[in-house]
């Protein structure tokens, strides 16, 4: 009998990536706040958009991506030229792993940090180096020391995931500096929009030829359905990313309502500063509760409990009431709840939940 062919080596060791829980079985009401998605949903400048680009789905869509890129060009006052669009800023991840890592390589890594990084380094043939973090936060330092010859990327998400805690700017400057040669600094912004006055790195990535930042239209701007990311590269990754992604990689709809949403600059003021009242107010319900939490920049919240035993306790008392959250075991936090910031309403039924399983 024939054998099946065997996969690249590397690739059965990827455990299959899980996404945040949307339902319960048995339970109707649900809130859910596991996936980190905006409670608002998308602008309606984004909704009118990909309604109108639906009548056009019998066309191809363009290959460049020329508009959406203008319109974040004019957004961030970046060069077009150094903007490459792709399926989430997860498809952007892929394709440096694809290009750049493989066989014999290293890519970087913190040890809380998305599991993308460590899946798409062994999809190229490249090893994924773990690296530890301090206190719930990245460390430069220890960043700098897990760094080889053989390392050819370094991933960190700035703020990060699940934790929300980053670093400033003179730290990302040291991590830039100490770069080896023929490495790349990938700055992963998805969470960069909610931070006030903060450009997740871009400007850093300006004026150097290893640091590259990727951002994402699925948390702020509401548009995790349409799967529409980016990335802020140096011209000649540009080259070698664009020659090996799929040429219609987004959709007309897809692109209609990222251009739409990036230029809506008044829904992206509005939900960041709901996001950080609510926030506010998550945090301080939690404490009153004695479930303390490190200060968040994005739009959750960790919140860490005695043990494992009891915060597993606590999400499975949330589903029965139809609050999902999600626990972040396989990220290296099994006695946390990773918990999105929801509106008014989903803060209000998250912490009337979490006080009704505190008085059992």
């Amino acid at each position: 009998m024939t054998r099946a062919p065997a996969p690249q080596p590397g690739i059965l060791e990827i455990d299959l990536y899980q996404g945040g829980a949307s339902k319960v079985e048995g339970v109707d009401d649900i809130v859910k706040l596991s996936s980190n998605e905006n409670p608002h949903g998308p602008p309606q400048s984004a909704q009118d958009a990909a309604r109108a680009a639906a009548e056009r789905m019998h066309l191809y869509p363009p290959t460049d991506h020329a508009a959406l890129r203008a319109a974040i060009a004019a957004v961030h006052d970046l060069d077009p030229d150094r903007i490459v669009c792709g399926v989430g800023s997860d498809e952007i991840i892929h394709l440096l792993c694809q290009a750049y890592a493989g066989p014999g390589d290293e890519v970087l890594h913190t040890e809380h940090g998305f599991a993308m990084y460590a899946i798409s380094a062994r999809a190229a043939g490249a090893t994924p180096v773990k690296v530890p973090e301090r206190d719930r936060r990245v460390a430069v330092d220890t960043l700098l020391d897990g760094m080889t010859e053989a390392t050819r990327l370094v991933f960190i998400a700035n703020p990060a995931n699940p934790t929300g805690t980053m670093i400033g700017g003179q730290d990302m400057v040291r991590l830039a500096d100490g770069l080896p040669d023929g490495c790349l600094l990938v700055l992963d912004g998805a969470y960069a929009d909610y931070v006030a006055d903060f450009d997740g790195g871009l400007g850093l990535a300006q004026g150097r030829e290893n640091v590259i930042v990727t951002r994402t239209f699925s948390k702020m701007y509401g548009l995790g359905g349409m799967r529409v990311g980016w990335g802020y590269v140096p011209r000649d990754v540009a080259g070698v990313l664009n020659r090996i992604r799929g040429p219609f990689n987004l959709s007309n709809v897809a692109l209609a309502a990222a251009e739409a949403a990036i230029r809506d600059r008044a829904f992206a003021d509005r939900c960041r500063a709901d996001n950080a009242a609510q926030r506010a107010r998550l945090r301080a319900g939690l404490a009153e509760l004695g479930i303390p939490s490190d200060p968040s920049e994005a739009n959750f919240v960790l919140a860490r409990f005695a043990d494992q035993n009891e915060a597993a306790d606590c999400d499975a008392f949330l589903r029965t009431r139809g609050v999902i959250v999600r626990h972040p075991s396989g990220y290296g936090f099994p006695d946390c709840l990773r918990i999105t910031v929801g509106d008014a309403a989903g803060v209000d039924r998250l912490l009337e939940t979490v006080a009704a399983w505190r008085a059992r």
